[in-house]
């Protein structure tokens, strides 16, 4: 809207007549007291100001608008008969005036004008809104960054409480944050600690894991500074992304020193233990087989019946004793791999046939689905053995409502798939986390029997193993392990 302001009522009404014919809003003021009250009240992208005019003239209503802040921004168009004079021209524009236009009036240079006017205020309006949205930007980025910098700082000295050495890595995977607690065992703060020389390289594994997606944690041994000693740390490292990218990543040295001599101490306990409970119990064995020989083949003889049963228990008691010496070397890394070439489908025969003659009575039956195997393959018979065993002896006792267990070979990547397949009972899902713990055994209560069981993969290279290695467990049916062609 136009605000004009001129003594003369015929001006008035010509300007207004000729603005309102192109459209444009009109609003008038025929002294400076009527033109000063409407522009503080209104808001006009334009006024027209006569120049020449009792009380007030149009210089000194451009000065008393210059004062206001809402309407020092109004562009002011001034109208004089005057215009020529050079001391006109400088009061208008010092007193706030942007043009003039001289009287008599040419409209086409005064729609001209005004149609300059509307632009300039326009793109005027458009910056200032800009502006102010830029300023709230900024205010706002400026307060995220002071709360950024509170949290950052918050987290550092939660860093700094523990106990555990603490670090961060940035993207480019430089350490750029470490805790007091770090120059207890690296003098600087670029630098990992220094590990011993039988355990894994923290940056090759850590680079290892960043490829890969995963977080790392490594058991490895670092020296103190003050004692020189080289102590076991469990050592986490877990990426941070922001917006679906890698931030930094943060990680801790927890000190496992004493958990790890304890654990040594129980595993050499369990290892003298085992091996010397073996002794009396080989005794005890001998001597009850000469007993059950004793009692002759009378198959209706009690006493045969009660010492068969107490060899049975006396087998068990012995399977257990191996057992712990077997995790004992497997967890002190003395588990001896013994490879040699054979014919695996020959070994999966012959341990089908020692697991049917040891369940005569069941009805389940064993069926097999091999591939064609041409040459011998390089593994510890006795040890695929042990594991076969396992497998199908879980298959057979935990599927009693079943009649079949399907065991099947493949080739998949140069590797060959041993599959053991039964139709038992499950394990709750829940659960599945769990079987793999030592000693852990899953007590089913529930008395229904369901087509779900576990699908077990056990991945060995035989190469250097030192202890099984689980790589998942998936909720179907399935049990089954590799072994490498090559």
């Amino acid at each position: 809207m136009i605000l004009i302001v001129d003594d003369n009522e015929n001006n008035i009404y010509f300007l207004k007549k000729l603005l309102e014919s192109k459209g444009v809003q009109i609003d008038t003021a025929n002294n400076g007291e009527v033109a000063l009250e409407k522009a503080l009240k209104n808001d006009y992208s334009l006024i027209i100001l006569d120049v020449q005019m009792p009380g007030m003239s149009g210089f000194e209503i451009a000065e008393t608008l210059e004062g206001y802040s809402q309407t020092k921004e109004i562009p002011i168009l001034f109208l004089s008969t005057v215009s020529a004079d050079k001391r006109f021209i400088t009061k208008g524009y010092r007193s706030g005036g942007i043009d003039y236009v001289t009287k008599p009036i040419d409209p086409e240079i005064l729609m001209l004008k005004i149609e300059i006017f509307y632009l300039l205020q326009k793109t005027s309006l458009a910056m200032k809104i800009t502006q102010q949205n830029l300023e709230l930007e900024v205010k706002r980025r400026k307060e995220t960054q002071l709360l950024m910098k509170s949290e950052i700082d918050h987290f550092h000295l939660m860093l700094k409480a523990l106990l555990q050495i603490a670090f961060i890595l940035d993207e480019n995977n430089m350490i750029n944050f470490v805790n007091s607690k770090w120059f207890e065992y690296s003098d600087s703060a670029q630098k990992f600690p220094k590990t011993h020389t039988a355990d894994l390289n923290i940056d090759k594994e850590f680079q290892r894991c960043k490829a890969e997606g995963e977080s790392l944690e490594l058991e490895v041994r670092i020296k103190n500074r003050i004692t020189e000693d080289y102590r076991y740390h469990l050592l986490r490292i877990s990426p941070v992304y922001q917006n679906g990218a890698l931030k930094n990543c943060v990680g801790t040295f927890t000190d496992i020193d004493d958990q790890k001599k304890v654990e040594r101490e129980k595993d050499e306990f369990l290892s003298i233990a085992s091996h010397e409970l073996k002794t009396p119990l080989t005794r005890i064995k001998a001597y009850m087989q000469l007993v059950f020989r004793k009692l002759g083949g009378n198959p209706h003889n009690s006493e045969k019946d009660f010492v068969g049963k107490a060899l049975d228990q006396i087998e068990k008691l012995n399977s257990l004793i191996t057992d712990l010496l077997d995790i004992s070397k497997i967890e002190n890394g003395k588990l001896k791999i013994n490879k040699k070439l054979e014919d695996l489908e020959e070994l999966i025969n012959s341990t089908i046939n020692t697991i049917m003659q040891t369940y005569d009575n069941s009805n389940v039956r064993i069926n097999c689905d091999f591939i064609n195997i041409t040459h011998l393959i390089y593994f510890d018979p006795l040890r695929i053995e042990q594991i076969l065993i396992n497998l199908l002896t879980n298959a057979m006792k935990y599927s009693p409502k079943s009649n079949q267990v399907i065991v099947r070979t493949r080739i998949e990547n140069n590797e060959v798939k041993v599959r053991v397949t039964d139709f038992g009972i499950g394990i709750p899902e829940f659960k599945q986390t769990d079987v793999f713990r030592k000693f852990y055994r899953v007590e089913e209560s529930s008395e229904s029997y369901r087509e779900e069981s576990v699908y077990i993969s056990v991945r060995n290279s035989l190469s250097n193993i030192k202890e099984p290695s689980v790589l998942r467990v998936k909720k179907t049916k399935n049990q089954h392990f590799t072994l490498p062609l090559n």
